[in-house]
């Protein structure tokens, strides 16, 4: 799959193509919805789907300080996208300048002159330009005069996840800030993950027998509630079955919040510097504080043995 940063990067002999605009943040059931339509509708008209997505986040810009926190960084995306059959994801910066564009004008500078868009694929809230002036309805208007198809598919999918609400990016975060994993992975198809790279903590871990690699998360992470809960640690490309823990560490008077993930059986992992994931399977505990090292580490026992209860009973991404 072609990766563009820019409309610079934009091949300048790049022919007709299937197009598709969106955060799509998490690339959730109904983002999926949305993009296999998109690909779907690329091979019966013979020619590639193309993803258009921002960086920043376009309320980052807006709104400074408003940055939603992140379901999945742009690359990981990318991999998502690689996976539905997607061709070509063109990340626009998404700057004050960009931001003024109007709707005519992002039709004409992105899906006209460098996409050559032969069809268009939205869901039906679709917004966009100045102000989210843009509507389908207009780009429905500006397909007439510039030659486009202009298809609008349903992403509304619902289960059981938030009460019954649809899915989308909002719910998924929400959940995942709550620690309720399994819902958020009910909206995603998949667990949620956390990535960085594995730093040097305090090390308390290994003195007390379960060395974890301690995670710099990228900025933006939306990262789970305080607890323990059961999933895998990716590095060096395999899936091991791990026991993470997420918080302050209270039990040492912790002040900042971390991501460490123990490799379940493994004492001869060496990490650091490592750029690792961490998959989110299931909720175990809250965070706690005991009245003695003993106590906790007697804890700390029954959890390993939870997480791996847990991990063996699910299928292994």
């Amino acid at each position: 799959m072609q990766r563009w940063r820019g409309l610079e990067d934009i091949p300048p002999d790049w022919g007709r193509s299937v197009v598709t605009i969106g955060s799509y943040d998490g690339v959730h059931r109904g983002h999926q919805l949305i993009i296999r339509h998109a690909v779907d509708r690329a091979r019966e008209l013979g020619v590639p789907a193309v993803v258009v997505t921002f960086d920043p986040h376009p309320s980052e810009v807006v709104r400074p300080g408003s940055h939603p926190p992140l379901i999945a960084p742009h690359h990981r995306r990318a991999e998502l996208m690689t996976e539905l059959g997607v061709d070509a994801v063109l990340i626009l910066p998404f700057t004050t300048e960009f931001s003024k564009l109007s709707p005519a004008e992002f039709v004409g500078k992105v899906l006209v002159d460098k996409l050559h868009a032969k069809a268009v694929v939205e869901g039906p809230n679709f917004r966009f330009g100045h102000r989210a002036a843009g509507t389908v309805d207009f780009l429905v208007e500006q397909g007439k005069i510039y030659d486009f198809e202009v298809e609008v598919v349903d992403l509304y999918v619902s289960g059981e996840a938030g009460g019954g609400e649809p899915f989308s990016s909002t719910l998924t975060r929400r959940l995942i800030a709550e620690g309720e994993i399994e819902g958020a992975a009910e909206i995603l198809g998949r667990p949620h993950r956390v990535e960085g790279v594995v730093v040097s903590g305090a090390r308390r871990g290994r003195e007390l027998g379960f060395p974890t690699a301690n995670v710099e998360t990228l900025p933006h992470t939306a990262i789970p509630a305080d607890g323990v809960y059961a999933g895998w640690l990716h590095a060096q490309g395999e899936a091991m079955p791990a026991a993470i823990s997420v918080g302050t560490n209270p039990q040492f008077d912790g002040t900042e919040r971390t991501v460490e993930a123990y490799a379940i059986d493994r004492v001869d992992l060496d990490l650091y510097g490592l750029h690792v994931a961490v998959d989110f399977l299931a909720f175990v505990r809250g965070q706690a504080k005991f009245d003695s090292l003993e106590a906790l580490m007697e804890q700390m026992a029954a959890d390993v043995r939870r997480c791996k209860e847990l991990v063996a009973a699910a299928e292994r991404p």
